[in-house]
């Protein structure tokens, strides 16, 4: 009798997972799965941190021109990988990363470049820069941005002045202060503050925190007490001094 019992116990074992792998194998073989359609493409800005300068919009038109939009295609014959390669050779694509889900969905995170200057050179050239010193085309405008002017190589610009505005748009008193950032012929610079009619030159773009620093303890403890627009121009190429200029007419 006990052999009869462990003998009813294995077949029923080998019956149940019979069972099991031939569910299994038609659950993961359905012709519903294998023709499922995409029902909707989600598109994520990660990082939309400058308004109307990549939307999802953009994104969709890139991928309806390299005839790769998901949407109604068979999810089996989505290449992800290849979306993801078109979206990164896009100027303002910083990074692409694109998945399917279970239920028929596919999904693209997008995280952009940032830019943080425009770059108007006295040579005609007119472009972004990013805050890792990369050239954007300027292909749309893009507001609340610092401009820099002047004589501008494009070595010095993606080497140096990525550092200049960097620091600039790191610090919420001079990112609302400075508008604009001349260059002169001999690569010096120039500041054009929003408040105060006076040019704040800089000298070398070195030490520029430094500078700022003492400019902004200026602005408070001279400029509050004798008026903002006393002096034309304002000098802080040498350390621990500030020199100033008067207004003709003052």
């Amino acid at each position: 009798m006990t052999l009869n019992w462990k003998k009813s116990i294995i077949i029923v074992l080998d019956i149940v997972i019979a069972i099991y792998l031939v569910f299994a194998i038609t659950s993961f073989n359905k012709p519903s799965d294998k023709n499922r359609l995409c029902t909707k493409v989600g598109i994520n800005i990660c990082d939309d941190v400058t308004d109307g300068f990549l939307s999802a919009a953009e994104i969709r038109n890139i991928l309806i021109k390299k005839n790769l939009y998901p949407l109604n295609r068979q999810m089996q014959n989505l290449d992800i990988r290849t979306i993801e390669d078109v979206l990164r050779h896009s100027p303002f694509v910083k990074s692409a990363q694109c998945y399917k889900t279970e239920d028929g969905h596919v999904c693209i995170n997008i995280k952009q470049r940032t830019p943080v200057i425009r770059i108007k050179s006295i040579n005609g050239d007119d472009y972004y820069l990013d805050d890792q010193g990369g050239i954007m085309p300027n292909t749309r405008y893009v507001s609340n941005l610092i401009i820099a002017t002047g004589y501008i190589p494009r070595w010095y610009a993606c080497k140096i002045l990525k550092h200049v505005a960097n620091h600039i748009n790191h610090d919420n008193f001079w990112k609302n202060q400075i508008m604009q950032i001349n260059i002169l012929q001999d690569l010096s610079v120039e500041i054009v503050p929003r408040v105060g009619d006076h040019i704040v030159y800089l000298g070398r773009p070195t030490y520029i925190q430094d500078k700022l620093s003492r400019l902004e303890k200026f602005y408070k403890y001279g400029l509050n007490q004798v008026g903002w627009n006393k002096y034309s121009y304002i000098d802080l190429e040498f350390s621990n001094q500030i020199i100033c200029k008067k207004k003709q007419n003052i």
